[in-house]
């Protein structure tokens, strides 16, 4: 089988494997589907980057290997060390020296 026809098989079979988790999720309590809304959207993120993504011959056929290669790929995410808040934090900090930039510069263009 080829690079390309194993990531295909991959995308398949994770994007078939999302179907599921979002047909099960749609039929849960709202507060249910409240608890899993950031595991559904990063599991739909990993999906989406699959398509992208270009993995060596033994990565793709070591997660074929699996029944569930995206629950893997998921639960490997939420074991991982990332900088999600440290992100959201620079944003917050960036968006209010932008506010603040922009009414300086509005007030010094009154005062002319």
């Amino acid at each position: 089988m080829t690079n390309k026809e194993m990531m295909r098989q991959l995308y398949e079979r994770m994007a078939a494997e999302q179907q599921k988790y979002k047909a099960w999720l749609l039929e849960q309590p709202p507060n249910v589907i409240l608890d899993n809304a950031c595991k559904f959207t990063v599991r739909e993120d990993i999906v989406m980057e699959l398509e992208v993504l270009e993995l060596t011959d033994a990565q793709a056929a070591a997660l074929l290997r699996s029944r569930t290669p995206l629950a893997d790929v998921y639960r490997a995410w939420e074991r991982a060390e990332t900088h999600h808040m440290d992100d959201v934090r620079d944003v917050i900090e960036a968006r209010a020296d932008t506010v603040i930039r922009a009414e300086k510069e509005k007030g010094q263009r009154e005062e002319r």
